[in-house]
């Protein structure tokens, strides 16, 4: 883990963000010439389903719900956090570094960022964003751009997108699970 943090970490080799539009999410205005994806679903009720969420996004454990594997040494999202995401079955898996790029930890609303490093099939920044309305009701949204960084990604086409769709709703039925439980 150690030498997959300082390899994550080295300046401009592994480790180096590989879009320039850091922290676009934030403000939801994507950048032009990449694929974009914004996909939203209300998840509960209430602030303690508020706080459910936003503790399940924020220390990995929607991700690994959804069957994803995280390796971090950050405990919960922070910026500079390093985060390997891989997806797989058995032996084959795809893992992708990322870097949390942006943190919100507000009385309505919780969400994270990370952005793509090198060595990331896809290149650009994934949001993941808790809020609760002021009717009560809880909503998780997704929002991301990225475009093929590889050539496999490249070769797959529009299949990507349409991958990228499928897992941010599986994240939001992951997450309601949760906030039921």
């Amino acid at each position: 883990m150690a030498r997959l943090i300082r390899a994550l970490a080295t300046p401009a080799g592994p480790g180096a963000l590989t879009y320039r539009e850091v922290g676009a999410t934030r403000e939801d205005r994507l950048p032009a010439g990449y694929h974009h994806l914004h996909h939203t679903v209300r998840i509960g009720r209430g602030r303690d389903s508020f706080e459910t969420a936003g503790a399940a996004v924020t220390t990995w454990r929607m991700h690994r719900a959804s069957g994803a594997q995280i390796r971090s040494q950050a405990v919960r999202a922070e910026p500079g956090a390093l985060v390997e995401v891989s997806m797989g079955l058995g032996p084959v898996r795809f893992r992708v570094p990322c870097e949390v790029i942006w943190t919100a930890y507000e009385k309505d609303r919780t969400a994270f960022a990370y952005g793509t490093l090198t060595g990331h099939p896809e290149s650009g920044e994934e949001s993941f964003v808790v809020d609760l309305h002021a009717d009560g009701s809880v909503w998780f949204t997704v929002t991301a751009f990225s475009r093929p960084a590889t050539w496999y990604t490249r070769f797959a086409g529009p299949l990507v997108p349409v991958l990228q769709h499928a897992y941010a709703r599986r994240l939001g039925r992951v997450l309601q699970r949760i906030v039921a439980e």
